[in-house]
């Protein structure tokens, strides 16, 4: 036999021997790389981020914020675009200003307060995450209870134009709960259903119901890294007709509608956005919103949020 000839069996025997060797190891690796996968998809991955801040507009999202952590929130909203330029900047002459702070509990409940200059009223509510979208559930689920207190000298009259007289403290007081109902479908948009019910101690008419059912829906879509579209839609399950009946004027209080963007700087969150209401709490902007997109009754406003960390150790940041 040739020195070749032998050269070349070499080869193929040592090709074969590698091929032992190498096939069942890789075999092996791809066996244990599938288990490990199998494994890992046992394991639910949670969705992050359905919404930039714990407000949509004038509505909560499903957000709450993390645990030992502060968010300060300013809200502003002028006066009514087609209130004219000489007479009112467009609405910029005059504003209704909520200031806010909601705090971090745990990662998934948080607690909040406020004061708005709309009616001078002190609101406090509490956000709950109950349930997470993942891999292996479609939704997040957030519940919201609020409560607020209406401190204006009785006899004050109302946005609606009615005269507001109150015999004790406790009809000055307004209740409300939500279920916030998210879902992430991609990273551009996610969506929300906001099934609301709203109770008034004191209503300024007797025709009024003081029990509110409302649907909210909302959601945004990111065009860019820092820039984002949104809006929410309330629809108030109230009885104008009863109201009319009663007292042969027509129903003051319209659906509240709302869009804008929202814009992240590298430490604050800014929300512009046009409303027709001027409310910035629910017993106020989902029971009684007295514009009218139709009418022209537009307001512009805005909503700044930024967040403070207390951890040790820990930058503030912006949510």
């Amino acid at each position: 036999m040739s020195l070749n000839i032998k050269k070349i069996l070499l080869a193929i025997l040592l090709a074969g021997l590698i091929g032992m060797l190498w096939i069942p190891k890789s075999i092996a690796q791809d066996d244990l790389m599938k288990m490990l996968e199998e494994e890992q998809s046992k394991e639910p991955i949670y969705t992050i981020a359905t919404f930039k801040a714990t407000r949509m507009i004038n509505g909560q999202t499903i957000e709450t914020i993390s645990k030992n952590h502060l968010n300060f929130w300013m809200s502003h909203r002028f006066g009514a675009v087609n209130s004219g330029f000489i007479a009112n900047f467009f609405g910029l002459d005059e504003a209704k200003i909520r200031l806010g702070l909601e705090y971090g509990i745990t990662d998934k409940w948080l607690i909040g307060a406020g004061r708005s200059s709309l009616e001078k009223t002190y609101d406090f509510y509490t956000k709950y995450k109950l349930l997470r979208q993942s891999n292996k559930f479609p939704i997040t689920l957030t519940g919201l209870a609020g409560w607020s207190i209406n401190t204006m000298e009785t006899g004050y009259v109302m946005e609606s134009g009615a005269e507001m007289r109150f015999n004790d403290n406790l009809e000055r007081f307004g209740y409300w709960g939500q279920a916030l109902i998210a879902r992430k479908f991609n990273e551009k948009l996610s969506l929300q259903l906001m099934p609301t019910f709203i109770h008034y101690n004191k209503v300024e008419h007797s025709s009024i119901d003081n029990n509110l059912l409302a649907l909210g829906f909302g959601g945004r879509y990111k065009i860019t890294k820092r820039f984002t579209l949104s809006g929410e839609y309330y629809k108030a399950f109230s009885d104008p007709g009863a109201y009319e009946a009663a007292t042969g004027k027509e129903y003051p209080y319209h659906d509240a509608i709302s869009i804008g963007v929202d814009i992240e700087t590298g430490g604050h969150v800014f929300q512009l956005h046009f409303t027709n209401s001027r409310g910035m709490i629910e017993k106020h902007f989902i029971g009684q919103t007295v514009g009218s997109w139709e009418d022209g009754d537009i307001y512009y406003g805005f909503n700044i949020a930024r967040t403070f960390s207390f951890e040790k150790g820990a930058k503030n940041k912006d949510k």
